[in-house]
């Protein structure tokens, strides 16, 4: 039968931890940068696909198709590697912050896209009517309405950010993910170690959801 001999060592994993809270850091602030950075893209974006200009519409396309096609991984490899043979050399965080940026504005673009749709036109034009510009009619009336439709996508979105992160330890960033397998490497307690880090991926994902039902709440009054 199965023997099972292991020892764990979860002391090991104690004395490092608060190494592995400040990698936990540097994994939310990506996600949380290329979220907001990705949310004002992808409002561009989303404006641009609809747009009769082909100016507009055609490098809109483009970025969606391509950012909503291709693995993300292969667009941190782009950012990272493919960039550096133009001489162009990132550092590891601003590649795969770029990346998921140009990432989660793409998925980002079509969510908002259903939300844009759902307003009604004549929103617009009785905006446009009280003497409002174009850019006012959207930043005060349209934009506002077409969020809290999409609210709850966007918490999803949110969350598969945070994860992607972790493809950042390939192109040696030191984001939770990395700092764990550069810390088990030295002491080999692969288990221990990769069961925090999941754990601690659990927490913050679930942390995630309970703030933005929370800030959905108070924005919204309950009806994101």
């Amino acid at each position: 039968m199965f023997d099972f001999e292991y020892s764990f060592h979860w002391i090991t994993v104690w004395n490092v931890f608060p190494e592995m809270l400040s990698a936990a850091l540097v994994t939310l602030q990506v996600a949380i940068l290329s979220m907001v950075l990705g949310l004002i893209i992808g409002i561009f974006l989303s404006l641009g696909k609809d747009s009769s200009n082909e100016f507009y519409r055609t490098p809109s396309v483009v970025w969606i198709e391509l950012s909503r096609n291709t693995p993300a991984l292969f667009q941190i490899y782009m950012a990272y590697f493919g960039l550096g043979s133009f001489g162009i050399h990132l550092s590891p965080y601003v590649a795969v912050l770029g990346a998921l940026t140009f990432n989660n504005a793409g998925y980002l673009a079509e969510t908002l896209r259903g939300g844009f749709a759902a307003i009604p036109k004549t929103q617009m034009s009785a905006s446009r009517s009280l003497g409002m510009t174009t850019f006012q009619a959207y930043r005060y009336v349209v934009v506002p309405q077409v969020l809290r439709k999409v609210y709850l996508p966007m918490t999803n979105q949110m969350i598969w950010a945070l994860l992607m992160t972790s493809l950042g330890t390939l192109v040696g960033m030191l984001e939770l993910t990395g700092k764990t397998d550069q810390l088990q490497s030295l002491s080999f307690r692969t288990f221990e170690f990769y069961l925090v880090t999941a754990g601690m991926y659990f927490v913050m994902a679930k942390i995630i959801l309970l703030g933005s039902r929370i800030i959905g709440y108070k924005l919204f009054k309950g009806d994101a």
